[in-house]
């Protein structure tokens, strides 16, 4: 009897159909709308303006005061980069910049440097690359007349260890032996030098010339090219722009030096250039196809911008990660990058692939831009990455050091400051025809710099296939 009572439960359970305790009865799931459908408002966005004072030594320093944290930001910008290094001298820039941070300020060793900026937890940092050097300094509000001081002294007093300079130099040495161990970081260091073939800005550092470094190089480098008006400095947070000035002046005030302006010639495309190979054993091939871009002052800026983002920068809606990778399979990392610079841009679309498709994936890259140039690009392409592009373009300016930091690149890097403030109207304002006629004229198949790292032996396609081929070491 018992038997039949439970099993007639059980029928009667199944028959009931699944249901969990305590669960509604499941509801078809609400169809989610085409993120590109959705409707919303203009966004409207005025970021506060820095104001900007040059002192009399012809320092520049912009002030924004925010006091929702008791904390200071302290950046600055100078004219001072690899660009400017001598000939067979190439990582001297870089050394000197971390020599500064490191090797002693003023009357402090550079441990002693280490000691009281890690004591009062203030950061300092000091690193200078291809065309120009970067540095800041965070600081609780109490401590910021000590650390400033540290951070001036920096500046212009480094001291040059000669201890410290050999430990930066034996860190870059070792990070060069290094660079063979990764062949994709490899990869695009190899790219720069052979698109910017005979301009200063393809100048590498190698064992070799940072071995030849001598702790007078980095004196003479920063003499020449750490001095007032050729320096810029952005004060943000807990202070006042008279309390603010009022710093810089105490610091710097009294700072008169003088050094070079020299501004090194502006790369051009590589005209009708050979496909550059470097041979590296390896399953894994990286491909870089590139070219000189308009500059940031360019009329063409905007309708690049859009044009890049389009091609590869935009994510998994661009059209070199669709292809290569969602539609074939081809490869794990693939998109493109752009940037601006004073003069001129560099752009590049790149994919990483498995070395048996090297020939495919050069090939898919090569007809993505050639398409592009040849009409094939579709209103709606436009129109979403226009939007994409506005609506991410507030991210920019998430702090009041950023905003700050933005006026004084801008400035450096010759651009009016309303070059912000209309941004996001020149953007909306490229046309499908304005991104065409950038492509058909920046991407020309015959000033393209091509890149492939890898093993040929295994490639599907031999390189000559796509041109004559220069193999570099």
């Amino acid at each position: 009897m018992r038997n039949a009572l439970a099993l007639g439960l059980v029928l009667l359970l199944m028959a009931a159909g699944p249901c969990p305790v305590g669960a509604k009865e499941e509801q078809p799931a609400p169809a989610w709308p085409d993120p590109d459908r959705l409707t919303y408002g203009e966004i409207r966005f005025s970021p506060p303006k820095p104001e900007r004072v040059v002192l009399e030594n012809g320092l520049t320093v912009y002030t924004l005061e925010d006091r929702e944290l008791p904390l200071v930001q302290v950046s600055f910008i100078v004219g001072a980069g690899s660009v400017l290094e001598p000939d067979g001298k190439a990582g001297l820039a870089e050394l000197t910049g971390d020599a500064m941070r490191t090797g002693g300020a003023g009357e402090l060793s550079g441990d002693e440097v280490d000691e009281q900026l890690e004591y009062l937890a203030a950061p300092v940092s000091v690193n200078i690359g291809m065309e120009y050097g970067t540095g800041s300094l965070s600081v609780l509000k109490r401590d910021l007349d000590k650390a400033f001081r540290i951070f001036a002294d920096i500046l212009r007093r480094p001291a040059f260890e000669e201890e410290k300079v050999e430990h930066v130099k034996n860190l870059k040495i070792e990070e060069l032996r290094r660079v063979f161990d990764a062949p994709q970081r490899l990869a695009f260091r190899e790219f720069r030098r052979a698109l910017y073939a005979g301009n200063p800005r393809g100048r590498l550092a190698e064992i070799k010339t940072v071995e030849a470094v001598t702790r007078d190089d980095l004196v003479a480098f920063h003499g020449a090219h750490f001095f007032p008006r050729n320096l810029r400095i952005a004060i943000t947070g807990d202070l006042s722009k008279e309390e603010a000035l009022a710093l810089v002046e105490r610091h710097f005030g009294d700072w008169d030096a003088e050094g070079d302006f020299s501004t090194p010639p502006l790369p051009k495309p590589q005209e009708r250039g050979p496909l550059h190979h470097f041979p590296r054993k390896g399953l894994q091939s990286t491909v870089i196809i590139g070219t000189i871009g308009p500059g940031k002052e360019s009329p063409d800026f905007h309708a690049f911008t859009v044009l890049d983002h389009i091609l590869g920068s935009g994510g998994f809606r661009s059209r070199i990660f669709q292809e290569v990778r969602s539609n074939r399979g081809l490869a794990y990392s693939a998109g493109s990058f752009y940037e601006g610079r004073q003069g001129y841009g560099t752009f590049g679309a790149y994919a990483m692939t498995k070395t048996e498709s090297t020939g495919q994936v050069l090939s898919v890259l090569q007809d993505i831009l050639n398409d592009v140039r040849e009409s094939r690009l579709p209103a709606q392409d436009v129109h979403q990455a226009k939007r994409a592009i506005v609506n991410s373009y507030i991210f920019s300016f998430t702090s009041s050091h950023m905003i700050a930091f933005q006026h004084m690149a801008l400035e450096f890097q010759g651009l009016p400051v309303k070059f912000l403030a209309e941004y996001p109207a020149k953007i909306d304002a490229v046309t499908r025809e304005d991104v065409l006629r950038v492509a058909e004229k920046y991407l020309d198949p015959d000033r393209r710099t091509v890149f492939v790292l890898g093993d040929e032996t295994k490639f599907d396609k031999p390189l000559r296939a796509f041109g004559t081929v220069k193999r570099v070491q």
